[in-house]
């Protein structure tokens, strides 16, 4: 009596790779920068604003605004300040706010160590945001060539 015994044959496994997962992480990463990211547009002062294709007007009174001029100079609501005074201006103006929101409105042409400077003061300072305001930027139709 011969026993036959029948093996199994090699399971064929997939090569490509399962994307489903990258594409969740992606997609929740896109929805996180959405509602995290505040931008104000808004043109109130004489100076060269970014920039930028995306963005949401905030209609809020009495906010507290850094201004930083293409000198390099900080302006708090009209006063300017050195930046080692501009801490604790902003530290007096957010004790009084129920939002403690602090824009920011730089020249174009403003040194990012200068404009750093702003953030970090606002944030010691207390604030829990910082706006940066810049302006629309128009999209002209270009014709067909």
């Amino acid at each position: 009596m011969a026993l036959l015994m029948q093996f199994e044959g090699r399971r064929r496994t997939s090569t490509v790779p399962n994307l489903t997962p990258l594409i969740d992480i992606v997609f929740l990463l896109l929805v996180f920068f959405m509602l995290t990211s505040h931008f104000v547009r808004d043109e109130v002062l004489n100076i060269d604003l970014p920039e930028a294709d995306s963005g949401e007007a905030l209609d809020e009174p009495q906010q507290i605004e850094v201004i930083i001029t293409e000198e390099g100079q900080y302006s708090v609501n009209s006063q300017i300040v050195t930046l080692e005074l501009l801490e604790s201006i902003l530290v007096e103006k957010i004790n009084d706010q129920k939002e403690k929101v602090v824009r920011i409105r730089g020249d174009k042409n403003v040194d990012l160590g200068i404009a750093i400077g702003a953030f970090d003061a606002a944030r010691k300072a207390g604030a829990s945001g910082v706006d940066i305001v810049t302006i629309e930027h128009k999209v002209t139709p270009q014709a067909p060539q």
